[in-house]
């Protein structure tokens, strides 16, 4: 089994519907320092690339014909001793509970799964495909977004239909699991006092969620079956009651496909607010609606909040992650006052500086803020699928 050596460098690849980001990390006696990190960006069949250093220092910075889309990824898979590549890709189902390295049986399998994620999964199989082309040689690793949450238990899966569509995989799977996995690996540093307990994370972006988490380990989380369930994201609505879906189906006489279009792009805070998806914008903005937007998304994720504390019987600690849950402190701070009644109390001046710890020392529930590192999670697990270090 091939293992890593010092100067070794794990490429990691997070290919979306119209960009590809990318980061190259290099081995250093037990961790992994990042070198480069980019995107490739493409609109209307042309393609945008930048490139920065671990500080964010500009290296490049390019458009790219049709053609020279990929032509770019020859020269990462090529440069500075790249032994492997890491993948994130959305659904693993029911199969993938943890990193694999694909061969043909996993490559075949992965294509099996592209009905269960429609709109993620051929973009995040592209490039696997396209490098078993052009290097069938290089190792590379799928890493799963709904693996973290393959430890809930049964009731924490299921919908209330009947029991051949749970054993056909129609179930709650759970999504941004890369991302919570860091969390959960991070905590005994930051937090060690809540690592052990009870923690919701919130992972608060243009894609956003909750999980309740015990241990480290996931229990529960807000989305479901789809990435469109849960909290309202960007263009996301969260979760919508099956009737609305019934009744555009027949008055309207909507399509799949346009449902599809406009549960997935035009609804959450941009269908809300008519304004922007953007958070910033929307804070900015002295539109009523842009307010009303705010207003339902903190609404909705301090409601959760809630709920994910009485699946686990209790709260000892919160953590805010992503780009709103990074940087918006005033929608962290509405919502963990939305949340006093569970124990949190908000020190004003920790969450203007972006905490790490946003809460007062007397408060019974501590909550923090997190940035998260999906990149680097999928590049240990590569490292760990290759068979460690040498």
């Amino acid at each position: 089994m091939t293992t890593l050596a010092a100067g070794d460098c794990i490429l990691v690849l997070n290919a979306g519907s119209s960009s590809l980001k990318f980061s190259r990390f290099r081995s250093r006696d037990d961790d992994l320092e990042l070198v480069v990190r980019g995107e490739v960006e493409t609109l209307e069949g042309r393609g945008h690339l930048t490139v920065h250093d671990a500080a964010g220092t500009s290296l490049a910075e390019r458009d790219l014909r049709e053609a020279q889309s990929l032509a770019w990824l020859d020269d990462e898979l090529a440069g500075e001793g790249v032994v492997a590549v890491g993948h994130r890709v959305v659904h693993g189902g029911t199969t993938f509970t943890q990193p694999v390295r694909v061969d043909d049986h996993v490559a075949a399998e992965l294509e099996r799964l592209i009905p269960l994620a429609p709109l993620h999964q051929p973009q995040n199989l592209a490039p696997i495909r396209a490098i078993r082309t052009v290097r069938p040689e290089l190792a590379q690793v799928v890493c799963f977004d709904t693996a973290f949450h393959r430890a809930h238990p049964l009731l924490a899966d299921l919908y209330a239909l009947p029991w051949r569509y749970h054993e056909a995989g129609i179930r709650r799977y759970g999504f941004h699991g890369l991302s919570y996995e860091y969390i959960a690996a991070t905590l005994p540093h930051v937090a060690p006092e809540v690592a052990g307990g009870r923690v919701v994370v919130a992972h608060l972006g243009n894609g956003a969620s909750l999980c309740a988490m015990r241990a480290g380990r996931s229990v529960d989380s807000t989305m479901g079956f789809s990435a469109l369930d849960g909290i309202p994201m960007g263009t996301r609505p969260g979760a919508v009651d099956p009737g609305v879906i019934l009744h555009l189906l027949r008055q309207e006489q909507r399509s799949a496909d346009a449902l599809e279009h406009l549960l997935y792009h035009e609804c959450g805070l941009l269908g809300l607010s008519g304004v922007s998806s953007d958070m910033r914008e929307l804070l900015a903005s002295p539109e009523p609606r842009a307010r009303l937007a705010v207003d339902y998304f903190v609404q909705r994720v301090a409601r959760e909040m809630g709920a994910l504390t009485a699946v686990m019987n209790g709260v000892d600690g919160i953590v805010f992650t992503a780009g709103i849950g990074e940087h918006a402190a005033p929608v962290r701070a509405r919502i963990v006052e939305a949340s006093a009644w569970l124990g949190v109390t908000l020190d004003q001046d920790a969450n203007a500086r972006h905490g790490p710890r946003i809460s007062t020392h007397d408060s019974r529930v501590s909550a923090w803020v997190m940035p998260t590192n999906e990149e680097l999670m999928i590049a240990r697990h590569t490292v760990a699928c290759l068979g460690g270090r040498r």
